[in-house]
């Protein structure tokens, strides 16, 4: 019972605070979240005007269309929205990510407190829960 208490005792004394990040290395992951937000908001801009242009076009080109023809820009539409829903959603992470960092958040899983691995921040900046919660998550 006495090394249980011991290896929590000293697991926690390993563990870095929230605050063990040097203000360089925040600045950096600051400069590389806003450059993916700025990249994610020009595609969003540009799909958006993609799709007033198309919905111009199919507007225009509507005469003798038959019911298939119908349906197929319906769905095109849809799938351009959709897409555009989703680069919306990437948006709002990465700037949920950005707060994060600002009130000293960033990096730690939102559900257990635990750090969320250097690797899945790599892979996934915006990520606000370690690989263990987002599994959970997703079983659910």
């Amino acid at each position: 019972m006495a090394k249980a208490a011991e290896t929590k005792t000293a697991t926690r004394k390993n563990t870095p605070s929230k605050g063990s990040r040097s203000e360089a290395e925040t600045e950096k992951i600051r400069a590389a979240l806003a450059g993916r937000r700025d990249e994610l908001r020009h595609e969003y801009d540009h799909t958006l005007i993609e799709i007033a242009g198309l919905q111009r076009e199919r507007l225009g080109d509507s005469a003798g269309d038959d019911q298939a023809d119908t349906g197929t820009k319906t769905f095109e539409r849809e799938q351009d929205i959709t897409l555009a829903n989703n680069l919306l959603e990437r948006i709002n992470q990465v700037e949920r990510a950005l707060e994060r960092l600002d009130e000293g958040h960033y990096g730690w899983c939102e559900r257990c407190g635990n750090p969320i691995p250097v690797e899945r921040l790599a892979a996934f900046p915006s990520a606000t829960r370690c690989v263990s919660c987002k599994q959970l998550e997703e079983r659910r």
